[in-house]
């Protein structure tokens, strides 16, 4: 049996509770964010476990000893609050790049003149030359494939690849790509990944895998959120890791951001974050 932590990393005080191998426990409370250490929840563990073990322990953190640590933090919920999250941009279909300014003309007052959109997350919107028309055979519209659409333009892949080099010229690393009718046609918005990945994009946000749905306003924006979030929560993550001496094995509960594969693949122990 091993050490066993649960943490909940708030905005301005970071509580632990550990269940010692022979089975007693302990609270700790500590400060998030302190110049006389790199990451509060690592912190607490380091200082939990040399009390324990009766000297003091570095880094990085020994973690064979560990059975697992389950972590809650609103890392991601105060990146957007304040908006901290990674620069990035919005590839959607070519007459769309208004799309989520106008939302759905949802209005708390509908007759308040005053009434402010909210902002949204992108800095740069990309407009994707392709088309594609859901089939309906009682309306004359005939499907060409099994999937039931009309590919009326093909993907333009010179013009979006001369767009993503502006954009990766401007020090963007990060997309958000909601095309038309994604839903159910997905093979666009996987060529978009394809020559973004190849020019060197680290993170490419799917409307179809983030979110699959028909109405391309919420999910433009669920994607958008993952593109602007998902870095930001990566880099904490990572620098949270680079605290222990043998790898971590990942596993997201609550809200799965899609940028997490690679990080699942990671060993022994365990750690559980739920993203708030």
């Amino acid at each position: 049996m091993g050490y066993k932590f649960a943490i909940d990393r708030g905005g301005t005080f970071t509580d632990v509770f550990v269940e010692y191998p022979d089975k007693s426990q302990h609270v700790y409370k500590l400060l998030s964010e302190d110049y006389h250490y790199r990451d509060a929840p690592s912190e607490a563990i380091r200082r939990l476990i040399s009390r324990y073990e009766g000297f003091e322990m570095g880094y990085p953190i020994e973690t064979k000893n560990i059975d697992w640590i389950r972590m809650g933090t609103t890392v991601a919920t105060n990146a957007l609050l304040e908006r901290k999250g990674e620069p990035m941009a919005f590839c959607v279909s070519k007459g769309f790049k208004d799309l989520l300014h106008i939302g759905n003309q949802a209005r708390p007052s509908i007759f308040d003149l005053t009434c402010k959109c909210p902002g949204v997350l992108y800095s740069n919107v990309v407009e994707v030359d392709e088309r594609v028309i859901p089939g309906k055979e009682n309306c004359g519209i005939f499907p060409e494939n099994s999937v039931g659409v009309i590919v009326e333009q093909q993907l333009d892949k010179v013009k979006l690849t001369k767009n993503l080099i502006n954009l990766r010229n401007k020090g963007i690393k990060s997309i958000a790509v909601a095309l038309m009718h994604s839903y159910c046609f997905s093979e666009h918005e996987l060529e978009v990944e394809k020559i973004a990945l190849e020019l060197g994009f680290t993170n490419i946000s799917l409307s179809h895998k983030v979110m699959e749905m028909i109405k391309i306003v919420p999910r433009g924006h669920t994607a958008c959120a993952d593109a602007y979030l998902t870095p930001h929560i990566q880099v904490y993550l990572k620098g949270f890791m680079s605290n222990f001496r043998d790898n971590l094995k990942v596993s997201i509960d609550s809200s799965k951001l899609s940028g997490f594969s690679e990080l699942s693949q990671l060993l022994y122990p365990i750690f559980l974050i739920s993203i708030q």
